[in-house]
C-alpha cells in the first residue's frame, strides 16, 4: 500500500465549460493549479501540469465529484491512462468549505477543498467507475423525465386553447389528448367548422380514425 505522504493529491472542480484542478501534497501545501477546457483534447494539459510536481517516488491520486455528469469525460480519460481516480462526495467538500474560518467561494478554493477531502478521506472514498451502461441508463431516465414534463405542459396548453372555442369540451372525449380527440380538434378547430357537417359524415370520420389506429397497432406488433 502506498504511504499517503508519498502521494500528490489533485482535486478538480468540474464545470460545464471548464475544469479547475488544484495540486497539493500530504501537508496540504498547494503546489500548482490549472484551468482547462472540458473536452478530451485538453485533458492532457492536466497530466502535463501534474507531472511537473511529481517528484521521484511520488504517486498521484485524483479526486472528482461529478463523475456521472460534467466530470465523466475526464474520469474516463484518467482511467484509460491508468490513473488512480477517487469519487469525492460533494457533501464532504462543502463541509470543508464551511469549516474554514473565512468562507470562500471560487472554483480554485472548491478544487482545493476536494484535494483536502481526498487527502483526509482517501481510504473511505470509492474508486471512480464511469461505466457506460449506468451513464446511458441515467441519461435515458433524465430524458424521459424531461419529455414527461414537457408533455404535461403541452396538454395543459391544449386544455386552455380548446376551452375558448369549446367551453364544454370535457363532455366530448374522455381523454382530451387521445388520438381520436386530437384528430377531431385538428379537423374541427372551432364549432363553425361543424356547421355543414352531417351526422353520418362525422360518424364516418370516427370510423376512419379508429380503423387507422388499429391498422398501425397491428403493423407495429408484426415488426416486433
Amino acid at each position: 500500500m502506498i504511504e499517503q505522504q508519498n502521494l500528490i493529491y489533485v482535486g478538480v472542480d468540474l464545470q460545464k465549460q471548464h475544469h479547475t484542478a488544484v495540486i497539493t501534497d500530504y501537508w496540504n501545501k498547494k503546489l500548482g493549479e490549472i484551468k482547462f477546457d472540458n473536452k478530451p483534447s485538453a485533458f492532457s494539459l492536466l497530466a502535463k501540469e501534474v507531472k511537473k510536481h511529481t517528484k521521484k517516488k511520488l504517486s498521484v491520486v485524483y479526486g472528482l465529484e461529478d463523475v456521472g455528469g460534467y466530470g465523466r469525460g475526464l474520469a474516463v480519460y484518467l482511467k484509460e491512462q491508468q490513473c488512480w481516480v477517487k469519487e469525492a462526495n460533494p457533501k464532504l467538500s462543502n463541509a470543508r468549505r464551511k469549516s474554514h474560518v473565512t468562507v470562500e467561494k471560487s472554483v480554485s478554493w472548491d478544487a482545493e477543498c476536494v484535494a483536502r477531502v481526498l487527502r483526509d478521506e482517501l481510504h473511505n472514498l470509492p474508486d471512480a467507475k464511469p461505466i457506460d451502461l449506468y451513464w446511458a441508463i441515467s441519461q435515458l431516465i433524465t430524458q424521459r423525465k424531461w419529455l414527461a414534463n414537457s408533455l404535461s405542459g403541452t396538454v395543459k396548453k391544449l386544455h386552455q386553447q380548446i376551452s375558448y372555442p369549446y367551453p364544454s369540451y370535457k363532455k366530448f372525449f374522455s381523454e382530451v389528448d387521445g388520438k381520436t380527440a386530437l384528430a377531431f380538434w385538428e379537423s374541427y378547430p372551432s364549432p363553425q367548422k361543424l356547421t355543414d357537417v352531417l351526422e353520418d359524415e362525422l360518424a364516418n370520420f370516427y370510423v376512419v380514425i379508429v380503423t387507422m389506429d388499429s391498422l398501425i397497432r397491428r403493423l407495429v406488433k408484426s415488426y416486433r
